[in-house]
């Protein structure tokens, strides 16, 4: 449930659960989540008899852009089985996508996404350098179908 305040709450205190329902593991320890864009679509409808030179806007579809889940590389085989599960043409393996954005002493949810029927659609590692003093990501995106908020 939202809970509403004066002050704009922090993005960095937050947990995801990948449809598996843990949220406390390092599996489940992403450094970054990239929320998708929401628009609708509108049809513009006018019929030839109507008195005003204008069109009528209607709503139309909903759609939305990818999520993106992003961690440092641990091991863990997750993503990438949920990833080949997908490719292999399974399509019972959507999952139902919950990230919770926390107080900034960790105590309580202030607000909640669910992201359904959730599938993965990219799937890659940032560069590997030589020379590098980065930590290597694992980067997950995953098409939506629907977005809701509590």
């Amino acid at each position: 449930m939202a809970v509403l305040r004066d002050q704009p709450y922090s993005n960095f205190n937050f947990l995801v659960d990948i449809g598996t329902g843990d949220t406390s593991s390092i599996q489940a320890g992403f450094s970054e989540v990239i929320f998708p864009e929401a628009s609708l679509d509108v049809i513009e409808y006018r019929t030839g008899n109507t008195r005003e030179n204008h069109v009528f806007k209607l709503t139309g579809q909903e759609r939305y852009t990818n999520l993106v889940l992003k961690r440092g590389v641990i091991g863990s085989l997750d993503l990438y089985q949920w990833w080949n599960q997908v490719r292999n043409g399974d399509q019972n393996a959507t999952r139902t996508v919950t990230i919770q954005l926390l107080n900034e002493d960790r105590t309580n949810v202030v607000l909640t996404w669910k992201l359904l029927r959730a599938r993965p659609v990219k799937y890659h590692f940032s560069d590997r350098n030589g020379n590098g003093k980065e930590i290597l990501i694992e980067n997950i995106e995953l098409a939506i179908e629907r977005m809701e908020m509590e």
